[in-house]
């Protein structure tokens, strides 16, 4: 545990200033505090949790808790504690690795990086304490004197895997003209409930964008505000609730795999908003929706050579597919 203040009182009194506490039940003893932190209703995303740790707004039992005690296993009665808006700690990053951010490939004009679940690809200012890649790419270059990098698509904050950010405009324009002409191969790793049938298909679908709701929905093929979404999926492994499916993305609508899943009555193992309709299945619990950018490849916009980046699932799918085939 650290010791920021002076005395244990100080340390008492910043976790009285608490925005959210919870008392952990006989249900949760023995949980690691990453985990316990990163279920539905609390954070709901481990990559979440993890960066409350980091930049030191968690506290156990009224002391400041820190990255080394994600670990730690919690005891039934203990408290735990969130101050999302602590003084000095609502954006501060140490560099890449303080946001739980790889670096794939990085040269002059491009960078691909591995997000982890839970950031977001780019601040939102409805979620201004949410740490993202982008500033953690922004903290990096600043290092070396570079300048900040330019935004080229983006993957949603509960899902994690491949993102290219540019290093100039020329770069970004170059790039988002290849992904408006749907060149660049974009595959994802879901996992999802039910075993979709046939194994492998074409996903086709008009979908309009609510800008209230917020969320994607589908629309008549007549409707002029609606959008097709086409996508190509394979299964890769079924287990006995779900299935370990590849989605490979002709276009890349916002939420579009989360959607086009759901319609066909395979929601995403983990999903939170796309889950109205009946559920036929005893949920399996997983703090995010098990969706991965596993695959990217783009032509380079200065060299003009072909670049192929892989990125493997994440411990947290990882154990969720070991888990199934048990």
């Amino acid at each position: 545990m650290s010791r920021p203040d002076a005395t244990d009182g100080g340390r008492r009194a910043a976790a009285r200033r608490a925005t959210s506490s919870w008392t952990v039940g006989p249900a949760d003893a023995g949980v690691r505090v990453d985990k316990f932190l990163a279920a539905p209703g609390r954070l709901s995303s481990r990559g979440r949790a993890v960066s409350m740790l980091e930049r030191r707004k968690v506290f156990l039992n009224d002391v400041e808790a820190s990255r080394e005690d994600a670990a730690r296993r919690l005891a039934a009665g203990d408290v735990v504690s969130l101050w999302i808006d602590r003084p000095g700690t609502a954006r501060k990053t140490s560099g890449v690795a303080r946001c739980g951010l790889r670096i794939v490939y990085e040269d002059d004009a491009l960078v691909v990086v591995d997000k982890d679940a839970g950031l977001l690809t780019v601040p939102l200012e409805r979620r201004e304490d949410a740490p993202s890649v982008y500033e953690a790419i922004e903290e990096h270059l600043r290092s070396r004197g570079k300048r900040k990098p330019f935004v080229v698509h983006r993957i949603d904050r509960d899902t994690s895997g491949l993102v290219v950010f540019a290093k100039s405009a020329g770069a970004q324009a170059h790039l988002k003209r290849q992904f408006l002409r749907q060149e660049p191969e974009r595959v994802y790793l879901a996992v999802v409930y039910g075993q979709p049938s046939p194994p492998s298909g074409e996903w086709r679908d008009r979908l309009v964008w609510d800008r209230k709701a917020l969320i994607q929905k589908e629309t008549d093929r007549r409707d002029p505000r609606g959008k097709d979404a086409v996508a190509f999926y394979r299964v890769i492994e079924n287990f006995k609730q779900a299935a370990l499916v590849e989605v490979r993305l002709q276009t890349g609508k916002r939420n579009q795999i989360r959607l086009q899943a759901r319609l066909r009555g395979h929601t995403l193992v983990g999903e939170q908003r796309y889950t109205y309709g009946p559920d036929l299945i005893r949920p399996i619990v997983f703090p995010r929706q098990a969706l991965h950018a596993s695959r990217l490849a783009f032509v380079h916009p200065d060299r003009g050579v072909r670049l192929e980046f892989e990125a493997p699932l994440p411990a947290d799918m990882a154990d969720l597919v070991a888990r199934l085939r048990r």
